[in-house]
């Protein structure tokens, strides 16, 4: 596995990360002794920047994520975030930036992980009624402590990241990114850039959709909260099925599968580009982490044809206040 430098910091993480959220929350349930030995895999292949935050179970993630580093700590660049504020039952409080919270959110973080240091702290989501200024500054003062090495930004807008910028380096901007979702493209990829950013792409398999398993909205369990999203609903489902489709038809061409084609893509975009897939299951670990190998030439204008800007079909969250601030 090569790496990919995150910012001018001197963070260096493998060029591929592992998306722990799903081992806890929100994809269905998870099993734990699965969900380690994938993470105790992953790092043996060389996948060594592993993904979490304090909402993801809420809490469990962290704990799970605890237990798995246990006497492998060293191995790993590991990423946290805070600011979706949630009580231990699950209950959603909502987006908390203030200084104070993001202290005790980082004590309890440390503890739950079971670290000294986090590696790259994230604010999950911006916080519009605390001045980015003050958010970042308490970021800031964590580092000083030695308590958090780099600092991020989720979804946050570009005249956002300049503001923190100027406040404290920031070492990456995680935001969904994927052949069905590249709006980055417009203004965050060119603003950060400028600022010497790196970017960690989330769900570049589109949650699931762009590997091909996804054909029916049965093929979700239950309590998927897939299903509350607007590009899993009614016609939206429909169009993005055929959108997937597309692409598998290019995997099949090059004897790869849909996964392995779309994280590809996502890798060819940059060299300051990282995406973080998500799984809990081996097999699905070892078919994504081969797409570190694939380089993609003529595909790529195909893609952009079975997949322009745009050609996802419904919104990327039933609510989108709270992205992009």
């Amino acid at each position: 596995m090569k790496t990919r430098k995150l910012g001018r910091q001197g963070l260096v993480v493998s060029e591929l990360g592992l998306g722990c959220m799903g081992m806890s929350e929100f994809y269905g349930r998870g099993d734990d002794e699965q969900s380690v030995a994938t993470i105790h895999r992953a790092i043996d292949l060389g996948v060594t920047f592993l993904d979490t935050a304090d909402m993801y179970g809420p809490f469990t993630n962290e704990r799970l994520l605890g237990r798995a580093l246990k006497g492998r700590r060293d191995k790993v660049i590991l990423a946290t975030k805070f600011g979706n504020e949630r009580r231990e039952d699950g209950t959603w409080i909502g987006i908390n930036g203030r200084p104070e919270y993001v202290r005790s959110a980082c004590d309890a973080s440390l503890k739950r992980l079971g670290v000294d240091t986090i590696d790259l702290y994230y604010q999950h989501r911006v916080d519009n009624k605390v001045p980015i200024e003050e958010t970042v500054g308490a970021m800031a003062e964590l580092v000083r402590l030695g308590k958090v090495r780099y600092l991020g930004l989720s979804e946050a807008a570009p005249a956002t990241i300049r503001r923190a910028a100027k406040v404290h380096p920031i070492s990456a901007l995680q935001t969904e990114y994927s052949v069905w979702s590249r709006e980055p493209e417009a203004e965050i990829l060119p603003t950060i850039r400028e600022l010497g950013i790196g970017f960690v792409a989330y769900s570049p398999l589109g949650r699931g959709m762009l590997s091909g398993r996804i054909t029916r909205v049965d093929d979700l369990v239950a309590d998927d909260k897939r299903r509350m999203f607007p590009r899993f609903q009614g016609e939206n489902f429909a169009k993005n099925v055929a959108l997937a489709s597309r692409l598998q038809e290019i995997a099949r061409n090059r004897n790869v599968t849909s996964s392995q084609l779309a994280l590809a893509w996502v890798l060819s975009r940059g060299e300051d580009i990282v995406p973080v897939f998500g799984t809990k299951r081996l097999s699905y670990l070892e078919e994504n982490v081969a797409a570190a190998t694939l380089v993609l030439e003529a595909e790529l204008t195909a893609i952009e044809s079975a997949s322009p800007v745009g050609a996802a079909a419904g919104q990327r969250y039933p609510d989108m206040s709270m992205v992009n601030r």
